[in-house]
């Protein structure tokens, strides 16, 4: 018979069979799996049925939705392995339940921290993005002999055609743009790695004695292959606390891949329309910081950090045993911010502990460096943040009791 094997979420280790039937998860009393309190999931939340030999799964118009492989779904046939994620709880399907667990193995880079972006995206979806925001867009490809002129631009000594005298002009590099992708990042040395990062934090560029503004919006995606490693140099950890997310691009689903080759393999050309212009984004960019955040969110998202850090009281054993260093406080703003987005995106304004959840694993998986022990276990940041979310507690009444002096 068909089971499932719970591998995250307060039945993490769980083997359970099947029922022919339907099998119906979610957090009421009702459900045959009954998950948590947590608002992450509904009530009803999805439903797994036999459908002749096969199974598949259905979404039960759950608030925060369905997926199998990281894809939302609404109705999806099931296949032996398959990773399901209903909420904050994750699973895979087994076609035959009385088989052990199978070992899952996090997607761990080569080196000791974690990539900015592992897979390096092609230029023509980055461009896509710009094109449709109407956005100016470069792409800097990093090699070991980039110098960090060829990024910020540099002064170019001239002869005035009126006066016959030399004079310096400043001829900009491709860092003054609205979209910069930095492909294949780690494979430059860090003397120039560090030319993007006061444009990354203060959206400006210092060459000699001036400094040049930046156009708003200003946004950096940086790329990363972990499958070549000869001739890279990692990224210094204060270059790695600029970015707000850290995203794992796996491999496309077979379905996806089909499309991508019927797409790239016909003489078609399609422009991208645009959707958005840049004073549009600047304004969505205000809406964003202007939406209200009460003291309860904030202060679970400074909790949420703070357990990262190991040399501080309270913080919970594992990361005390894993963590050399923990999450710096850019970790708690972009929590919150992240949190403030999908709150907007999401049509609500206000935001909730769930969406700081939400967004903790892309915010800190680069901002957790492990040591050796969890090294050597396989303890992944990714690993650590599961059991953070788990293990640390929301904000109760008591937190917000008056002591006396």
């Amino acid at each position: 018979m068909a089971g499932i094997h719970i591998i995250s979420g307060p039945r993490e280790g769980d083997p359970i069979e099947l029922k022919p039937q339907g099998f119906v998860i979610g957090r009421s009393d009702l459900c045959d799996l009954r998950l948590t309190d947590d608002l992450a999931e509904s009530s009803y939340h999805a439903r797994i049925e036999r459908l002749g030999e096969q199974w598949r799964i259905r979404d039960l118009e759950s608030a925060n939705g369905t997926e199998v492989n990281g894809q939302p779904v609404q109705v999806q046939t099931l296949d032996d392995g398959d990773l399901v994620a209903v909420g904050e709880t994750r699973f895979r399907f087994v076609a035959d339940a009385s088989a052990p667990a199978p070992v899952v193995l996090e997607p761990r880079p080569a080196g000791r921290h974690a990539p900015v972006a592992p897979v390096a995206a092609t230029d023509e979806e980055v461009r896509t993005i710009a094109e449709v925001l109407d956005l100016k867009f470069k792409r800097i490809q990093f090699t070991p002999d980039l110098m960090p002129t060829d990024i910020t631009g540099t002064d170019v000594l001239e002869t005035n055609r009126e006066t016959g005298e030399k004079e310096f002009r400043f001829v900009p590099g491709p860092v003054f743009c609205n979209i910069l992708l930095a492909d294949e990042i780690n494979r430059t040395p860090p003397k120039t790695q560090a030319a993007l990062l006061e444009a990354m934090q203060e959206h400006r560029v210092t060459v000699g004695n001036r400094t040049y503004p930046i156009e708003e919006p200003f946004f950096v995606l940086a790329t990363q292959n972990p499958i070549e490693q000869e001739g890279t140099y990692p990224l210094p950890e204060a270059q790695l606390d600029r970015f707000m997310f850290n995203i794992w691009v796996d491999y496309p689903a077979e379905v996806e891949e089909e499309q991508i080759v019927r797409a790239t393999t016909v003489d078609t050309a399609v422009r991208p329309q645009k959707v958005l212009g840049r004073e549009q984004v600047l304004r969505l960019q205000d809406v964003v910081r202007k939406v209200p955040v009460s003291d309860h969110v904030v202060k679970y998202a400074v909790r949420l950090v703070r357990a990262t850090r190991p040399a501080l009281e309270g913080a919970p054993d594992f990361v005390r045993q894993y963590v050399s260093v923990g999450a710096g406080p850019r970790a708690c703003q972009y929590l919150v911010l992240a949190a403030k987005v999908r709150a907007v995106l999401d049509g609500r304004i206000h935001v909730s502990c769930h969406d700081v959840r939400a967004a903790a694993r892309p915010v800190l998986r680069h901002r957790i460096f492990t040591n050796f022990t969890a090294d050597s276990e396989g303890v992944t940041p990714l690993k650590l943040i599961e059991r953070l979310l788990e293990a640390v507690p929301k904000p109760s009444a008591k937190d917000y009791e008056v002591r006396p002096a």
